[in-house]
C-alpha cells in the first residue's frame, strides 16, 4: 500500500518557517531512496510518516489508516516501522532483550517478540552480540541494532533515516544486501546521503529540497540527469548535482 502525504504543512513552533508546506506526495510500494541536502525536510517527512509527529495541516495516510486519528494509531504503528536518525537505547538491556522489548511495544506477544528478536539480530549480523549489553556495543553495532528493532515486528513499511551512518564499508554492503532480501515483501523508504548501489537497491528516487519534492521517478530516469562526461562510477552523484542545479528553486 502507498504512503500518502496530502497538503501537509509542518513547522517547529508557531512562528517558525514551515519545514514542509502544502506537500502532496505519494510513495508507491517498493524501495524508495529519499535524497536531499541538509535541512531539506527529509527527517521531518519520515517522522510524520512514522506518526512520531502530526502535521499542522493536511493528512498522512497509509492504506485506510491516518496519522493523528487516535483509533488508527496502534494499527498504523504495527504496519509502519521507523528508524530515527538518532535512535535511543536502554543500555542495561542485552541486544536481544532490547529488540524483543521493541517488538512487545509494537503489540507482539512476549514469546513471539523474543523469538523474532533472535531472527532480527541475526539478519543484521549481530548474533554474536545478542547477549551483550547495549551499552557495550560500538556505534556501528548500535546502528545495526536499531535496524533490527525496525525489522522485528514484520512491518509492511520501513522508514529508515540515515541507517548507514556509523557503518563501515562491509556493514553498508550487508545493509544493501538486506534491502535486496526484503524486496517484494516489505516496502522501504531510506533517507540517505550515500547513493552507492542506488541503482541496485532501489526502485524509485525522491529528491527533497526546501520541503518540496523536486524529483520523483525511477532510478533510470534519475540517472539520465548525469552529465555525459561524468567520471566512471560517479554518474549517480552527477545526476544528483545536475538535478538540483537544473531545477528552478
Amino acid at each position: 500500500m502507498p504512503l500518502y502525504y496530502e497538503s501537509c504543512t509542518f513547522r517547529y513552533g508557531r512562528r517558525a518557517r514551515p519545514v514542509i508546506d502544502g506537500l502532496d506526495l505519494r510513495f508507491a510500494p517498493g524501495h524508495t531512496v529519499l535524497l536531499g541536502p541538509n535541512g531539506a525536510g527529509k527527517s521531518t517527512l519520515l517522522a510524520l510518516g512514522a506518526s512520531a509527529t502530526t502535521p499542522q495541516a493536511g493528512r498522512v495516510r497509509y492504506g485506510g489508516l491516518e496519522v493523528g486519528r487516535r483509533r488508527d494509531l496502534g494499527a498504523y504503528r504495527r504496519r509502519v516501522s521507523w528508524l530515527p536518525q538518532r535512535p535511543s537505547f536502554l543500555p542495561g538491556m542485552t541486544a536481544r532483550e532490547h529488540v524483543a522489548y521493541v517488538g512487545w511495544l509494537k503489540g507482539m506477544r512476549e514469546r513471539d517478540a523474543w523469538r523474532a528478536a533472535a531472527v532480527a539480530v541475526e539478519r543484521v549480523g549481530l548474533s554474536e552480540k545478542a547477549g551483550h549489553k547495549v551499552g557495550t556495543l560500538s556505534g556501528g553495532q548500535q546502528q545495526r541494532l536499531a535496524i533490527a528493532q525496525a525489522l522485528v515486528h514484520d512491518a509492511e513499511l520501513l522508514l529508515l533515516d540515515e541507517p548507514t551512518v556509523g557503518l563501515d564499508p562491509s556493514q553498508r554492503r550487508r545493509f544493501h544486501d538486506l534491502l535486496l532480501e526484503l524486496r517484494g515483501s516489505v516496502s522501504v523508504i531510506v533517507s540517505t546521503h550515500d547513493i552507492a548501489d542506488l541503482d541496485q537497491s532501489y526502485d524509485q528516487v525522491v529528491v527533497l529540497e526546501g520541503g518540496a519534492a523536486r524529483f520523483q521517478g525511477g532510478v533510470a530516469l534519475f540517472a539520465a540527469y548525469a552529465r555525459p562526461d561524468s567520471a566512471p562510477g560517479r554518474h549517480l552523484e552527477s545526476a544528483y548535482a545536475e538535478l538540483l542545479g537544473s531545477v528552478e528553486l
